[in-house]
Parts: structure tokens; sequence; C-alpha cells
């Protein structure tokens, strides 16, 4: 029973410890990201906040509607899908410039609930987790809380769509901790479904 609990830190510290080498193709420039480099584009369903200096009546927390759009006093509709925080900011700015002298926007997603992985089978939770930046393997694992003592580690699949095609990759959970293959901990992408048979 005390080697379960103590099962997800371990595989945490093998998360940070080995390094990310990838499999297969990766586009970065198609993978936001929330923090860091201003890379992230905004979804439908995310939480933004945006503030407008010394403008507290303008200023708020907002769901981005299924249309892609967010209701902003004064500019009524604004398209936020699509956009980085910056180019949103930007726009945001432009628009406002008819109603306040030289406004300072600053546009910061709280949730990134567009983005979303998820994992199933022998894990000890199995659902729906936001990704709200650039996951491995090992880590979706440890989110997950490790696996069941059922679970088929070698056997693990990780599901991708790209360019309208079901991919299928297979993962060895030992392989990667062992370090006989590292190029298996690989970045997670926003839909991506892993099984742990």
């Amino acid at each position: 029973m005390k080697a379960r609990y103590l099962f997800p830190v371990a595989i945490i510290f093998a998360a940070i410890s080995v390094s990310v080498i990838p499999a297969f193709s990766q586009d970065k420039a198609s993978e936001p990201s929330v923090s860091g480099k201003g890379t992230y584009r905004i979804g439908n369903g995310d939480f933004l906040e945006i503030n407008v200096w010394k403008e507290p009546d303008l200023s708020g927390e907002i769901f981005v509607r299924t249309d892609g759009m967010i209701s902003l006093p004064l500019l009524n509709d604004v398209k936020a899908v699509g956009k980085t925080p910056m180019q949103l900011k930007e726009d945001i700015e432009k628009r406002l410039q008819a109603f306040v002298e030289g406004p300072s926007v600053t546009v910061i997603v709280r949730e990134a609930t567009s983005r979303k992985f998820y994992i199933l089978g022998e894990v000890v939770q199995t659902g729906e987790y936001p990704l709200l930046k650039d996951l491995s393997v090992l880590q979706a694992f440890a989110l997950a809380g490790g696996f069941s003592e059922w679970a088929a580690k070698t056997k693990i699949i990780l599901l991708r769509r790209e360019d309208g095609k079901e991919k299928v990759f297979s993962i060895n959970y030992k392989d990667i901790i062992k370090g006989k293959d590292f190029s298996q901990n690989v970045p997670l992408k926003a839909d991506d479904t892993i099984i742990v048979p």
C-alpha cells in the first residue's frame, strides 16, 4: 500500500529528470503555450482577464463565447478566437481610442479550457485534463495519479489526430523510466488521448 502512494512521486521525479527527445514530428509553431513566449491562441471557452489601465468599468473577467467573441463595454462584440493575447490587446486598444485617450490594455488567459487531453484505462483518475502548458507523457501519468496495479505499462497507446487522420503511437513506460528510450516521453498536443490497457 505504501508503494502505491509513492508511485506518483516517482513519476514526477522521472518526468523532471529526463530530457524530452521527440519521437515523431512536432510542429512547434502550431502548438500554442499559455506561458513563456506569447504564442498561445485563444479558443472558445477560455477564461480571460482584461484590464484597461485606470478604467475599472471597462475591465473584468470574461469567457470566450462559442461563436469566438467576447462582449466588452463600449465595444460590444470583439473577436477573440484565433488571436494571441497580444493581438487581442492591440485590437482592443485600437478600438478603445474612440472612447479613451491613450488606452493601455492587458489580456491574461486565466484558464485555457479550450486545450485538453484525455487519459483512459488503468490509471487512478481517468478523464479530461486541461492542457495549460506543454506536458509530457510522464507528466500526464502523474496528473492521473499513477497507474492501477493491473496496468499494462508496456502497451500504452497515444491517439492523435493530425491532418484529418487518426494516428496511433505505442508507448512503453518501462523503457522510458529505465532510460532505454526517452523519445517516447513526448509533449502532448491538444485533444491527444492516452489509453492505458
